[in-house]
């Protein structure tokens, strides 16, 4: 069993990851509704506002998962969140996952929320390894994970539509063993 109940603040040089407060709901729905976002995390354009309230209102509750808000120092608002949930006890391993919204882009943020993460979740927990997927059509994520350390691992072909247009969902690893040969 995995217990992420205690939610953190982490500080990064151009973030601060932290728990989500009630007036993030602007930001959150700038996020999800963004036309980048909602094709790259394969979402629909449906925002049901009391849905979106109850669900970010719960994160902090969650013992089994760790939802940060990711929040752009320099304008002091939530540009996206960094996730660790869907526990996977017998490969002792955690999905990860990033959403960066439209003031967040071009800047970092998301690679040092990334990192800031990783290197929490590791650091705080027995975990074995990271998984995530990224879409074929989202070079930027993937050079990023990359970047942090992750290796694909298998390919789940036509995964998504979008547009008419069948894409694939590239499923990469990052073991702890990886992950601490990259910070000795």
């Amino acid at each position: 069993m995995i217990d992420l109940s205690y939610k953190p603040q982490i500080v990064g040089e151009k973030v601060v990851l932290r728990p989500f407060k009630a007036e993030d709901l602007p930001y959150i729905k700038e996020c999800l509704l963004d036309h980048e976002v909602i094709k790259l995390t394969g979402s629909t354009t449906d925002f049901d506002r009391d849905a979106v309230i109850h669900w970010y209102d719960t994160r902090n509750e969650q013992k089994e998962r760790l939802d940060l808000a990711i929040v752009d120092k320099s304008l002091n608002i939530l540009v996206g969140e960094a996730v660790v949930n869907l526990y996977d006890e017998k490969n002792e391993s955690m999905n990860f996952r990033i959403l960066i919204g439209p003031r967040g882009r071009n800047r970092g943020l998301g690679t040092e929320s990334t990192q800031l993460i990783i290197d929490y979740v590791f650091k705080n927990t027995n975990l074995k390894q990271l998984t995530l997927g990224v879409y074929d059509f989202n070079p930027r994520a993937k050079k990023v994970y990359e970047k942090i350390g992750f290796v694909l691992d298998s390919v789940d072909k036509n995964d998504l539509e979008f547009e008419g247009e069948w894409i694939d969902s590239l499923n990469m690893v990052l073991t702890r063993d990886h992950w601490m040969k990259r910070h000795v």
